[in-house]
């Protein structure tokens, strides 16, 4: 079963229907028109169970240290499910996303912000 096309996501305040523009066999990719944004999903299954949510995200910045010149820059956040091949039923694996996501969001994101910020 596939995810459905596009697939949308936000960022800040913009929201963007990403349509999908590769499949695999466990692997889907879904790309915004101008390639700045970049959804991938895949499946990688052998000794362990590997599942990776990335998002990919460019944009062009100032260049720090040549003035009136840009640059595109990029960053990706993933999230990675790694898992033995039994043991773990699906809904222990969620509860286990689920308490990481509350905890990187609780109180309007605080530890998200710090963690960012370099926090550990």
């Amino acid at each position: 079963m596939a995810f459905s096309d596009p697939q949308t996501l936000v960022m800040g305040s913009d929201t963007f229907a990403l349509p999908r523009t590769g499949s695999g066999d466990n692997s889907a990719t879904f790309r915004w028109e101008d390639g700045t944004l970049v959804f991938k999903l895949s499946h990688n299954r052998g000794k362990r169970n590997r599942q990776v949510i990335r998002l990919d995200h460019s944009m062009i910045v100032p260049d720090p240290l040549i003035t009136d010149i840009n640059v595109l820059s990029s960053a990706s956040v993933q999230l990675v499910v790694d898992s033995p091949l039994w043991g773990y039923d699906n809904a222990t694996k969620k509860d286990a996303v689920h308490a990481l996501c509350a905890w990187l969001t609780a109180s309007s994101d605080a530890n998200l912000i710090k963690f960012l910020g370099g926090e550990s």
